[in-house]
């Protein structure tokens, strides 16, 4: 007969287990503090000494790490998606800011879909939470806060397509967008206009998903991005412009 006796697990195999669990699912992300070590065994109801064998066997496994006098991190597990190389390939080409854009078009209009069928009432409520944030932010003017609040909204909803691949993926590409390495997100919440466009679809994307449509979720994503790489476009043919007529005025100038 194919069976066999049960083994008890160990508690910090159960640690392990959880914890694990908790960076795949996206609720523990890359860079954040876990609780000290006396409160987080509390929490977990086992020994310190038990905690101490997971927490070193997480770190061997690269999911956490130790920070001299700061405590026990999640590491940057999203840092080895792409090498250093394509990296600097990717912020050297104009090809690859609007192959990025093509690329979350697709992928955050499914992740939108997903999430208006899949999502849990909380999940859309973390939605609403975060789309409250970008109504109070919007009068302020702040391009920095706008910037952050709106890849916040739009991971919040990657997470409620619960799909953890695409949720580590997106949140990779996303990283590469705070970096600068497509293109600068505050651009586009400098200019009065396109402020108040983006905050417009960003209601009518939060709207479809709180009605649970998940065609209107998709259309909404999708003309958003339509928007965002419409905007781009125009962004850089103005700037080239600019930099056109400056040579032309200081030619003019020197005449």
């Amino acid at each position: 007969m194919p069976f066999q006796k049960v083994q008890p697990e160990k508690l910090s195999t159960s640690v392990v287990r959880q914890i694990e669990l908790l960076i795949l699912r996206g609720i523990l992300r890359p860079g954040e503090r876990l609780p000290a070590e006396r409160e987080l065994s509390d929490r977990l109801g086992v020994s310190r000494p038990s905690l101490r064998e997971a927490i070193a066997t997480l770190q061997d496994k690269g999911l956490l790490t130790s920070k001299a006098g700061a405590g026990i991190f999640v590491a940057d597990v999203l840092g080895s998606a792409f090498s250093e190389a394509l990296v600097q390939l990717f912020s050297a080409h104009d090809e690859a800011v609007f192959d990025y854009i093509a690329f979350r078009r697709d992928m955050e209009g499914l992740a939108a879909e997903r999430a208006a069928t899949l999502a849990s009432d909380t999940d859309l409520q973390v939605i609403q939470a975060v789309f409250d944030k970008m109504e109070a932010a919007h009068p302020k003017r702040n391009p920095s806060d706008e910037a952050q609040l709106d890849a916040d909204f739009h991971l919040a909803i990657i997470e409620a397509s619960h799909n953890v691949i695409m949720l580590h993926m997106m949140r990779s590409m996303y990283q590469l967008l705070r970096e600068g390495v497509f293109y600068n997100r505050m651009i586009m919440f400098k200019q009065r206009t396109t402020r108040g466009e983006l905050l417009e679809q960003h209601r009518a994307i939060n709207t479809a998903l709180q009605a649970r449509d998940a065609e209107a979720s998709r259309k909404a994503v999708i003309e958003h991005l339509d928007y965002v790489e419409t905007a781009l476009t125009n962004f850089k043919k103005s700037t080239q412009n600019e930099a056109i007529a400056k040579q032309r005025y200081e030619h003019e100038l020197s005449r």
